[in-house]
Parts: structure tokens; C-alpha cells; sequence
């Protein structure tokens, strides 16, 4: 640092790599202007490959505007990411220890999920307990059953008639120690997580709003993006930072079909798992948007589709902060030609065999 000072510099450019850019851009960061670039987007020196000619390459392509600096958050955002970001990683331990419960379950002919939507409902968590203390019996086990499970107290009886034996035991009870010890680590990260996103709470009421999101998910999004839209000029690079936009290969003249560009993948998946709970939203826009694209293209690219949507919806949100207004379930089909779509209607009751003669109903008038 000090032979940067002493050579009167005050750009310093440098590639991400791993996590390993992080130390000296904090150090730097306090003194000199810092520049994070791409590594996909700085082009080596032809010739030897040596960390002087990198440096020397991408100090001449920074020098010339050749590249633009990535986007780094201010410290503050960069704590709460990595919150965000172990919490998410806590989550996906805590449903592999689930799957790996059910595992056990299953290799001990217990077939509890066969009954009951998941494994470790109240219900679920008193049977495997009563399990590991050694209880056998399934009439027993199955009067563990509480609400909804009631009624279905026979076939659980038969569900959970197997031989579940002192290994099945010891790993159930690890599983089981180990998902507690995660749900008072997902706790806590979301106590502090919850304090840190405090100066945040419009963005919290302008998403809210918005079809598929939680708390949880604005927190990652206020996490990865900052919740600042000054960083991202249009809503379009604000998606193809997040990847979610749609891949360009041309050549020739000719496009092919490629996937979604690289991109945060935090971020990516946060926007997808909100777009198909927007999809299963009942009157909403964003639920026709989807049924429109999966019937043609499939499930997952209608889930992008709508990720893309959401995406500039945030974007648009967070620069006007003005509150969302659904655009409605029949909003494609009052976008139609009347005409055409009468055509188009006509044409195939045609093709099936139908003579259609149309008469125009008159329109109400509307009372005084």
C-alpha cells in the first residue's frame, strides 16, 4: 500500500478469484478507488502466462475503459449477505438431514410419508421419537397421530409396521440432535439477520406486496443487490446480473438457443423459487404469465420467465417506490383481438365438424 501512495496512484484495478480478492480489496478500498473486474471479461496477453503479464494486461485494458468495475457492495451490505447467505446454507443442511431421516425411515420398511405430507410434523417427530425409545408397536405409534392425522389412524397402522432396529435408532436420534442444533442456528441468524435489515423497512413493505415474497426472500434480495437500483442503469442488466436473462449465441447470421447467462446465483435462485410460488397465486399475473409459457416451453423455463419478470418488477419498485398493482389473471386474454380471437375460435369448431353462425349480443347499458 504504502508503494501505491508513494507512486501517487489512485485506481487500482484487480480480477475476482475465488473468495481470495477479498482481503486485499477491504485493505484497499479504505485508501485508493478499487476496481473488481470480471475475469471472463479481461482477455489475457497472447504469449506466456505469468501473474506480471496479467497485470500488466489488465492494467492497460483499465487504463484505456477496455472494462468496467463489478459491482461490490458497501460493508454494511457485504455483513448481512453473509448472514443471508449461511442462513440459506443451514436451510439446505437442515433438508438434507430431513431426506436422510426419511432414508432411514424407509430402509426400516417405515413408510410414514406414505400417510403424512412430511416426516417431521408434530405427529411425525412424536412417532420417530417414540421409535427410537424402542416402541414397536404400530397401534401404539399410530394413536401418536394429532389433528389432521386423525382420521387416518388405520392406515397409519399399517404405514408403520416394519422393523426399525437399534441402528435405525442411533442414526435417527443423530439426525434429529443435528436438526434441532440447525433450527437454533437458523434462529439466530434470522434474529440478527431481522436487526440488520431494520433501516430497510419500506423495501419490505413495497415487496411484500408482490406475489411470492417473504421476509426471507427480500432479505437476500436487499443482501445480494443492496437494495440501491442507482447501480444497475436498466432493469435488463439488473437481470442479466442476477441470471436470469435469456443467453444471445449469433453467428453468422444464425441465433441458437442457448440457457440463461451466468450470473449471482444467490440471487438466481431466491428469484426462482418466488416465481413459482407467484405462479401458484391465484388471480394474479404473474400466475398466467406462467401457465402461458409452461404449456408451450415447459415448467422451468416458464419459472425463469417469471424470475425475469419479478426482477424488473424490483427494479421499477425500488427506483419509484410506488406500490404494486397486479395486473390481473385475464390480462393476456384482454390483450387479445377480439376479432382474431373470434376467428381463431370459429376456425376450430369448424375443424370439428361444426357449422357456427354468430350473433352479437348487444352490451348493457349502464344503469343511470
Amino acid at each position: 500500500m504504502g508503494w501505491l501512495t508513494d507512486r501517487q496512484v489512485s485506481l487500482v484495478a484487480m480480477e475476482a478469484t475465488g473468495v481470495y480478492w477479498k482481503a486485499p480489496y477491504y485493505a484497499l478500498e479504505k485508501r485508493f478507488e478499487v476496481w473488481l473486474c470480471n475475469a471472463q471479461h479481461v482477455q489475457n496477453v497472447p504469449g506466456r502466462k505469468t501473474d506480471l503479464s496479467d497485470a500488466e494486461w489488465l492494467a492497460d485494458v483499465v487504463a484505456h475503459g477496455m472494462v468496467r468495475p463489478s459491482f461490490v457492495p458497501p460493508p454494511a451490505i457485504r455483513e448481512l449477505r453473509e448472514l443471508t447467505r449461511y442462513r440459506k446454507s443451514q436451510v439446505d443442511t437442515r433438508v438434507a438431514e430431513v431426506q436422510r431421516l426419511e432414508k432411514v425411515l424407509q430402509d426400516a420398511c417405515i413408510k410414514l410419508t406414505s400417510v403424512a405430507s412430511k416426516v417431521l410434523t408434530q405427529s411425525g417427530r412424536a412417532m420417530v421419537e417414540a421409535l427410537i425409545a424402542g416402541e414397536g408397536d404400530p397401534a401404539v405409534l399410530a394413536e401418536l397421530a394429532q389433528g389432521k392425522l386423525r382420521p387416518k389412524v388405520p392406515q397409519l397402522r399399517e404405514a408403520l409396521t416394519g422393523h426399525f432396529g437399534p441402528q435405525h435408532a442411533v442414526a435417527a436420534r443423530r439426525i434429529l440432535d443435528h436438526v434441532d442444533f440447525l433450527d437454533a442456528s437458523i434462529a439466530t441468524l434470522t434474529e440478527q439477520i431481522n436487526t440488520r435489515t431494520e433501516p430497510y423497512e419500506r423495501i419490505f413493505q413495497l415487496l411484500l406486496l408482490v406475489p411470492g415474497f417473504d421476509r426471507l426472500s427480500i432479505d437476500t434480495i436487499i443482501a445480494e443487490t443492496g437494495a440501491d437500483m442507482s447501480r444497475f442503469p436498466s432493469p435488463g442488466q439488473l437481470a442479466k446480473w442476477a441470471g436470469v436473462c435469456p443467453g444471445n449465441h449469433e453467428s453468422a447470421g444464425k441465433r441458437r438457443r442457448v440457457g440463461v447467462v451466468p450470473g449471482n446465483r444467490w440471487l438466481r435462485r431466491t428469484l426462482i423459487e418466488a416465481a413459482r410460488a407467484a405462479a401458484r397465486t391465484r388471480g394474479s399475473y404473474f400466475g398466467a404469465q406462467y401457465r402461458q409459457i409452461a404449456k408451450r416451453r415447459g415448467p422451468n423455463k416458464a419459472a425463469v420467465a417469471v424470475a425475469h419478470s419479478l426482477i424488473d418488477l424490483i427494479w421499477h419498485l425500488l427506483s419509484t417506490e410506488q406500490c404494486y398493482q397486479d395486473l390481473g389473471s385475464d390480462y393476456f386474454q384482454r390483450r387479445r383481438d377480439p376479432e382474431r380471437e373470434t376467428a381463431r375460435l370459429v376456425r376450430q369448431l369448424q375443424q370439428l365438424g361444426y357449422q357456427v353462425t354468430l350473433t352479437a349480443t348487444p352490451k348493457p347499458t349502464p344503469a343511470a
